[in-house]
């Protein structure tokens, strides 16, 4: 999109970011630019997601996150995606789940998981993380044209998600399966594909209950579901409430890290200088993983509702606002990154990236993705690994996971 004339206003389609087939064909990062320098907030009056408020800006979805009093996260309000509940389903069950609820009950629901996450439980989980990603990278063929996705960033997420859940070895497979329906967009627009979607999700609490009454009877083990079993704020949660914490565990372990494991191949073939100046240098990693959570930014947006009047950026929301904090545009706000299309693994301010987000919201995970995309980096450095994408990539059909459904590459040594 060609910088605009800064008196001309900005057209619907322009103010519209939110529309599936910009992000299926990945035009967003010139029209954020645009918006960007525009300003911070823009509101777009109507589109297949109704009425919205977009901020751009680092400094003004800081400010956001940072008042959960004002802009609320609650799934009864909207929750926290962009999509509304289609018209006509209004029987399907909400969904709650605690990064989608406002402070008490959030604060009970997290701390119920926090335990899986603290340093002490990084430190034990790391040896077992190195091991597998060695023996994955070991496993791939060399100069053979293999699916980057499937066979390195879902295995390794998925492998980890049930350690996380002490979740069936063989089975494991199901999670990546329930993570890809519970943020399939698409079913928003097709009836046929949306009962199919709650068919899986039925399947998918069937499976996870059966394992919760297990687990019910059995002593405390260190997995995320006796935690959640026998913490005072989850261990009565509704059938409903049991899906959406679920939903919430699974896509949080799972999209995120796994989109940002893809992002290594497009920052090998968009930025190989930026890449071949951390594999030179191992001693980059540490920064270049925040560098390339910001790069990638594997979630692009989180919503808001707001509660009451208030300003923002000088303009006026009213209560009921729908106000969508695109993370990706953030991550990418010259004001805070200089150069910011570019992957720079020295980036002196790499950690200020929003893709966990920030305030009481931010990832309580964040920690183990970070530690993951480390040890793979570190593994890929340690083998003088390259990867090349010989074509096109297939992205996820999404303004929520920005991410890929396949990545052709073929894999090389030095």
């Amino acid at each position: 999109m060609a910088t605009l004339a800064a008196d001309r206003p900005l057209t619907l389609d322009e103010l519209d970011i939110a529309r599936l087939d910009l992000w299926e064909r990945h035009e967003i990062l010139p029209r954020f630019a645009e918006l960007r320098r525009r300003g911070p907030l823009h509101w777009c009056p109507e589109g297949p997601f109704g009425a919205y408020w977009s901020v751009v800006t680092h400094r003004e979805i800081m400010e956001v996150e940072g008042r959960p009093d004002v802009f609320s996260s609650r799934w009864d309000l909207g929750g926290i995606t962009i999509a509304d509940r289609p018209e006509g389903r209004a029987d399907e069950p909400p969904l709650p789940m605690f990064i989608a609820m406002d402070r008490p009950a959030h604060t009970g629901q997290r701390r119920a998981v926090a335990p899986a996450f603290t340093p002490a439980e990084m430190a034990r989980q790391m040896p077992d993380i190195r091991r597998r990603t060695a023996e994955l990278l070991d496993s791939l063929p060399v100069g053979e044209t293999f699916d980057w996705v499937d066979q390195v960033s879902i295995e390794l997420t998925t492998g980890m998600l049930a350690i996380l859940f002490d979740f069936p070895w063989d089975d494991r497979r199901l999670l990546t399966k329930w993570s890809d329906i519970a943020t399939d967009f698409d079913a928003l627009e097709s009836e046929e594909k949306n009962q199919a979607r709650w068919a899986t999700l039925y399947e998918m609490a069937a499976y996870f209950t059966s394992l919760w009454n297990e687990r019910a009877a059995a002593e405390p083990r260190p997995d995320l579901i006796s935690m959640m079993i026998h913490s005072e704020a989850t261990r009565n949660m509704s059938p409903q409430e049991f899906m959406g914490n679920l939903i919430l565990l699974i896509v949080g372990g799972n999209d995120t890290t796994r989109n940002t494991m893809s992002g290594t191949v497009m920052v090998q073939h968009l930025e190989p200088e930026g890449w071949a100046r951390m594999m030179a240098n191992p001693d980059l990693i540490p920064n270049g993983v925040s560098e390339l959570i910001r790069w990638q930014t594997p979630l692009a947006h989180m919503r808001r509702t707001a509660l009451a009047d208030t300003t923002l950026a000088g303009q006026t929301i009213r209560a009921g606002d729908k106000i969508a904090m695109w993370y990706l545009s953030a991550n990418r706000d010259e004001a805070v990154f200089r150069d910011a299309d570019a992957f720079i693994p020295e980036r002196p301010n790499a950690r200020r990236h929003l893709s966990f987000g920030f305030g009481i919201h931010r990832c309580v995970g964040a920690r183990l993705a970070e530690l993951q995309l480390q040890i793979l980096l570190e593994e890929m450095h340690k083998r003088r690994m390259s990867v090349e994408l010989v074509a096109d990539p297939v992205r996820v059909r999404s303004n929520f996971i920005h991410g890929y459904r396949k990545l052709p590459v073929v894999m090389r040594r030095a």
